[in-house]
């Protein structure tokens, strides 16, 4: 009782002293098979044939010893289902026989089986890991860009590849005298708060502009785009540095005066290539954008910050290259902490055709009254309609009064935009035959042509 107790047997077989079933008892778990069957059978034939003469010793035990060691069968039941099965088998005493105890195994052989599936599965993983990481490795060196890898929390360098030692025109030294030290010291001084903005943005927001830094000790110049990685030990910046002769027009004058002339105007000062990209911004330009160097500006697209994000400086961009050069261009500016300046914008570009280069002055009209001209001229008109009170109904009025406003603005757009139709519509904010309507309906055909003789 006490073995049956501590084992919870689910096969329990009464033998006699030559090993033939006498009787048996089973658990819940096999209570379907008719082991009936197996009375006055010698146990050793129902179990598989290679635990057969293991069975016959281990009954020779018990009879000598009176009980034996554990021995695991599979047993063979009679609705041909076979179970792994750990036996003992012990001596009853006198002529009683013996008695055979088992437990099922299954459990613990399913569990091995799924162990050493998923020893086989970690394995295979972690090949497939290293191929990649082989394939990383390759790459990595091999690439042409100069790229390296930062720990987020403290910017110390965590790999660097050969492009990257070129770059820093440190071919001969191994990247491990670099690894584990802190980047910013390898800066000017001027650009290390600059990379900590940009690579905090992309902490934040996950992307940020690129920005141009100058590495001391007669280092490049380079511009520096950021990205975040996770890893096991942290989160990893991903740096890649393009030179600055391939990354950014290296635009500056030759004239250290001019360029002290330009700093301290109070309009802001903004140059960009032909694309709308920025190459050259002084403080005041800098102000208006609410950005806090001039590198974290560069190679960004002037559009980033104008009212219209792409039409106003569609516009501004296609008049420079159609004229030459515009003056009085009015917009808004947004700047990235929220502040909203209405600017006017003249610009002009370095050759009359398709420039390289454009260069733009923007001056904040936010607490500017209406020039005195146009706002004479605009009340002028109004002010003569306050002789058709009485005379006419105040649908009428209003109407009236309307025309003269949109007529007025109309007027002014096609003054801005040199006559042009499209441009004209999109600094009205109507579509083309929208304009063209109220053109024909104010007269306005003949100054349209006049400005524009090959219209749009």
């Amino acid at each position: 009782m006490m073995i049956e107790r501590d084992l919870h047997p689910d096969v329990t077989l009464f033998l006699d002293q030559q090993g033939v079933i006498q009787r048996t008892a089973v658990s819940s778990l096999v209570s379907y098979e008719a082991l009936q069957d197996w009375v006055g059978r010698p146990w050793s034939e129902t179990v598989e044939p290679s635990g057969s003469d293991a069975l016959r010793r281990m009954v020779e035990d018990a009879r000598v010893s009176g009980v034996s060691a554990f021995l695991q069968v599979n047993q063979l039941f009679p609705s041909g289902r076979s179970l792994p099965i750990e036996y003992t088998t012990v001596r009853l005493g006198g002529d009683h026989g013996l008695l055979a105890v088992g437990r099922s195994l299954q459990a613990v052989t399913e569990l091995q089986s799924r162990l050493v599936e998923a020893q086989q599965t970690m394995e295979r993983d972690y090949w497939k890991l290293r191929e990649v990481e082989t394939r990383y490795r390759l790459l990595f060196r091999a690439s042409t860009d100069a790229v390296l890898l930062l720990k987020a929390d403290s910017l110390r360098v965590v790999e660097l590849n050969p492009a990257a030692l070129a770059l820093l025109n440190r071919p001969s030294q191994r990247a491990t005298a670099l690894i584990g030290r802190e980047l910013l010291p390898l800066l000017e001084s001027a650009d290390r708060d600059a990379l900590r903005f940009m690579l905090s943005r992309v902490a934040e927001q996950g992307q940020a502009p690129g920005i141009e830094i100058h590495f001391g000790q007669g280092g490049p110049i380079c511009l520096v785009q950021a990205s975040l990685l996770s890893s096991e030990s942290g989160a990893i910046f991903l740096l890649r540095l393009i030179p600055g002769d391939q990354g950014l027009p290296q635009v500056r004058s030759n004239l250290p005066q001019l360029q002290t002339f330009i700093e301290r105007m109070p309009d802001g000062f903004v140059l960009t290539d032909r694309a709308g990209l920025i190459v050259r911004a002084n403080q005041g330009g800098l102000d208006l954008m609410q950005m806090p160097t001039e590198s974290s500006v560069l190679h960004q697209t002037l559009g980033r910050w104008l009212g219209r994000p792409g039409a106003d400086l569609a516009v501004l961009l296609a008049n420079v290259q159609r004229l030459g050069a515009v003056r009085l261009f009015s917009t808004t500016f947004h700047g990235e902490l929220g502040m909203e300046t209405d600017v006017e914008i003249s610009a002009v570009g370095d050759v009359a055709s398709e420039p390289e280069y454009i260069s733009l002055v923007i001056r904040d009209v936010g607490r500017r009254l209406l020039p005195e001209e146009h706002s004479a001229d605009l009340w002028d008109r109004l002010g003569g309609l306050t002789g058709l009170v009485g005379t006419h109904s105040l649908r009428a009025l209003v109407e009236e009064t309307v025309a003269v406003v949109e007529r007025h603005y109309i007027e002014e757009a096609l003054e801005l935009t040199g006559g042009n139709r499209t441009a004209t519509a999109e600094l009205l904010g109507v579509s083309r035959q929208s304009l063209y309507v109220k053109l024909n309906r104010y007269g306005l055909e003949t100054d349209c042509a006049r400005h524009n003789n090959v219209g749009d």
